[in-house]
């Protein structure tokens, strides 16, 4: 994912961590009723929660493949990683909005660690991870997998890790180290290692390699079983499953409805529920409704509509797709609205979990709002068929597929239903400007 610096400047609450003798105790009696806050907290509760499961089972099915590789344990991980994104997409509606998953400042950056950018970084350049084919079918080299010893992954004050053996410390060292496109983990480089590199770039540049309107990357299984380097491909992919288990895990604690440490302190501090050593720590409704509401602004403005598609869309370019290796940037999309909508309706799996923001509106506003959802939900439907009954993502976003205006449209109204955020915030009492959902550094096409 593309790095978004959190805009909710101000109003954050900074406090010095005090974690010693944080329990259950420490909580403020609990009250009958609920807000939207405690519905957005339930549903993160639950969906991290999944997302977390989904990615066990993605990392048991790499161990099974690494351990045994054949094309049976291939396809098995491989379908691992698209039932993990199901999940993981959803909750990505809790980025910028200065909670645990990506707080660069004060007590949550402290606990947490802010491990957006080692769990779903993006784009990468996969040429620092392994091999690719260029545009001419020519192998490059130079990369972690066939580096036995110290590698420099290059760019701005980058700094020399060692990789003699492949670790998730020495993993974690290089993600992002040199520039946002040194990325060495997450979801993405795991995505790169069993599907390869996706050779469809004959609309960006000239590619005698491309393969066409269906088929996504084709890393061929004698890179995990007769390749000169198969063992430290097997040495990468577990080292970077057990990353992602390990980072998903202190994510998932942050929003555990008892404290313990660090354990459900997030989730406590939102609901403004901590007492005694820890009450410093609390945010009032007010700030915590800021928060929420500009972060999903900027998450389906900046971040969904502007980096994921219409960078993708109007340059266009394949390498800018979510999901480019897999061709799954059309599940990436549909799951990361639904994400939206969960915390705007306040459901999540079908299920109500209490008062949800758009329940203050005016009619009049609600119906609009409605109505604007219905016809993006409509859109992402199209390139979802589309993606799966005849052309890929990459291959909708060419200037001459028909489709490619459906995603201009698509990324102009969700655009329009960030811009919507203010509305619902004043409905709720809390006031946005439009600057407010608008994340300052967002690509300008």
């Amino acid at each position: 994912m593309k790095n978004l610096k959190l805009l909710i400047s101000g109003i954050s609450v900074a406090a010095a961590l005090v974690l010693s003798g944080c329990t259950q105790s420490n909580l403020k009696e609990p009250t009958e009723s609920t807000d939207i806050v405690s519905t957005y907290a339930n549903i993160a509760t639950k969906n991290y929660n999944d997302a977390l499961n989904d990615a066990k089972l993605l990392q048991t099915a790499i161990y099974a493949f690494t351990n045994n590789p054949t094309q049976t344990t291939l396809v098995g991980a491989k379908d691992a990683w698209i039932n993990a994104r199901e999940s993981y997409g959803q909750t990505e509606i809790f980025r910028l909005s200065n909670g645990p998953i990506d707080a660069e400042e004060g007590w949550i950056e402290e606990a947490y660690g802010a491990k957006e950018g080692q769990v779903n970084a993006w784009p990468l350049d996969e040429n620092m991870i392994d091999y690719t084919i260029d545009a001419n079918g020519k192998k490059t080299s130079g990369n972690i997998i066939d580096t036995i010893g110290k590698f420099n992954p290059g760019g701005e004050e980058s700094k020399i890790v060692d990789v003699t053996t492949i670790t998730k410390d020495a993993l974690s060292d290089l993600n992002e180290n040199g520039g946002e496109a040194n990325v060495s983990t997450g979801y993405h480089a795991i995505e790169f290692l069993l599907w390869g590199q996706d050779q469809d770039y004959s609309n960006f540049i000239k590619d005698a390699v491309t393969h066409g309107d269906m088929v996504a990357g084709q890393r061929p299984l004698s890179d995990y079983t007769t390749d000169k380097y198969a063992s430290r491909r097997a040495a990468y992919l577990k080292a970077v499953a057990d990353k992602l288990v390990d980072d998903l895990t202190l994510v998932a604690s942050a929003w555990e409805n008892n404290v313990d440490g660090t354990k459900g302190l997030y989730k406590a501090a939102l609901l403004d529920k901590l007492d005694k050593n820890n009450s410093d720590k609390n945010i009032d409704r007010k700030t915590a409704l800021r928060q929420i509401f500009a972060g999903m602004g900027v998450f389906i403005k900046s971040e969904l509509a502007n980096e994921r598609i219409a960078v993708a869309v109007l340059t266009p370019s394949e390498e800018d797709e979510h999901s480019c290796f897999s061709d799954n940037t059309h599940r990436d999309i549909a799951v990361n609205y639904q994400g939206f909508k969960n915390a705007l309706l306040g459901e999540y799996e079908g299920k109500k979990y209490g008062p949800a923001p758009i329940d203050a509106l005016a009619i009049e506003d609600k119906q609009r709002i409605l109505d604007l959802m219905h016809s993006i939900e409509e859109k992402i439907a199209s390139v979802n068929e589309v993606a799966k009954t005849s052309r890929h993502f990459d291959r909708q976003i060419i200037s001459t597929d028909p489709q490619s205006k459906v995603i201009v449209k698509l990324k102009n109204q969700m655009r329009k239903l960030g811009d919507e955020m203010v509305t619902i915030a004043r409905a709720n009492g809390v006031d946005l400007s439009v600057d407010d959902v608008t994340d300052s550094e967002e690509t300008k096409l």
